[in-house]
């Protein structure tokens, strides 16, 4: 029989892993709600059109990554390669933005698709936790989520490990005139181009500018600069972006060819980097997509948000060498003798009321010595014991497990403040 195995490109995410990725949600969980941003939770499957509409036809994505299907029903749906996209169809789709002057601040978490070739940092199912603002037209708010991006390294200790890059795409009426100007000097060098940027030469040469064939670098680099081509309103936004950066002590780079691989993006555009996964750089990246909504169907909104790649942070940590929170136990309950199995579970569960104590009841049958190796192996703190002899007084043994501390004997009715003086749980 052939073995079963996972699909190529999506992995599983193992106990010993999960305390990680447990720690990085939690410290963004706790930094947006800081922040006044609201968890939204999205269907992992939508209409294909919606992606044809708001990536891009001729984007990579679209054009070759996207896991697509007709269902049942006759309707072509896909995973999702991105949030943004399904993140304002749910605005338009509930009437959230249909009132003028709405606001909203929304974020969500999980996984994506795009079958594109695995390898390190880089998989078809990947993760990532995305940030959008609704209704906000400033820089302000574009700062606000660059500074959220800062506190967040700073708070995982990978500050060091990542560069912020800025740009400035402009309006579209910018864009457009440095559209002429990049299809008059792409032409003149079509002979060089590979074949995907001859393409985009005629859909979308902004796209030749985010090319990674090393061959296209010198030619690149000799193409017309997009701030050389901003308006007046664009230069302004972009400038107080700056501004407001360098006030919160946030180190950036202004780099003028940074243009992002998704269509529906305006003004601001950012990317966190590193140089230490390899190929793989981008860790957070973002930016304005003030046309997104409307195209969409719902009214003119402006609209800024970011995703940030779970897995290549996952990694930058580890890289780090961040310690994170144990998941061990903090007891495990070991109990021996007839009719002791109600006890033990009545034990467990009034143990469980402390509020942040874990506790293990062991399951399964076993000596009491292989139960107390088993305790040992869960990495609990202590072994509560409770035996016949124990129980007739309604008293428990407890053994440390992990330091230089002496076997005792204490009520049942004491056990919980005991517990409580060790560090563990939290008092009511």
């Amino acid at each position: 029989m052939t073995a079963l195995t996972a699909v190529r490109g999506m992995n599983d995410i193992l106990p010993s892993e999960t305390p990680r990725w447990r720690d990085l949600e939690a410290t963004m969980a706790r930094l947006l709600l800081a922040r006044g941003y609201q968890e939204i939770r999205l269907p992992m499957v939508e209409r294909t059109a919606l992606f044809h509409r708001s990536i891009g036809e001729v984007t990579d994505i679209v054009e070759k990554e996207m896991y697509t299907f007709v269902d049942r029903g006759g309707d072509s749906l896909s995973l999702r390669p991105e949030g943004t996209a399904g993140c304002v169809r749910a605005l338009i789709e509930n009437g959230w933005v249909a009132q003028e002057g709405a606001v909203h601040r929304l974020w969500y978490a999980g996984p994506m698709f795009r079958h594109e070739r695995p390898q390190k940092g880089r998989y078809r199912q990947f993760h990532q936790i995305g940030v959008e603002a609704f209704g906000m037209p400033g820089p302000d708010v574009d700062a606000e989520q660059i500074v959220l991006c800062a506190r967040l390294w700073e708070a995982l200790g990978i500050t060091g490990s990542v560069t912020l890059q800025v740009n400035s795409l402009g309006t579209p009426a910018s864009r457009a005139v440095h559209r002429e100007r990049l299809v008059a000097y792409f032409t003149r060098h079509a002979a060089d181009l590979d074949e995907d940027s001859r393409r985009r030469l005629e859909t979308n040469p902004l796209r030749i500018l985010d090319s990674k064939n090393p061959a296209l670098a010198e030619v690149i680099a000799g193409a017309p600069s997009l701030p050389d081509s901003l308006d007046a309103a664009s230069r302004t936004h972009f400038e107080d972006l700056c501004r407001l950066l360098e006030a919160a002590g946030v180190r950036y780079v202004h780099n003028p060819r940074l243009v992002r691989g998704l269509d529906y993006y305006t003004h601001t555009v950012f990317e966190w980097i590193t140089d230490r996964l390899g190929a793989q750089d981008a860790v957070c990246s973002g930016g304005r997509y003030d046309g997104l909504v409307s195209r969409l169907g719902g009214r003119e909104t402006p609209a800024v948000g970011f995703a940030l790649g779970m897995e290549r942070v996952i990694a930058l940590l580890e890289q780090a060498g961040h310690i994170p929170t144990s998941s061990a136990p903090d007891c495990y309950l070991v109990w021996a003798g007839d009719g002791l199995d109600v006890a033990a579970l009545r034990l467990a569960e009034d143990l469980r009321r402390i509020e942040g104590l874990r506790v293990v009841q062991h399951c399964g049958g076993g000596s009491f010595k292989a139960q107390l190796k088993r305790a040992d192996r869960s990495g609990a703190r202590f072994a509560v014991i409770l035996g016949e002899q124990e129980w007739a007084t309604r008293s428990v043994q407890i053994k440390p497990l992990r330091e230089d501390q002496p076997q005792r004997t204490l009520p049942v009715s004491d056990l919980p403040a005991w517990l409580l003086a060790q560090g563990l749980g939290r008092s009511a």
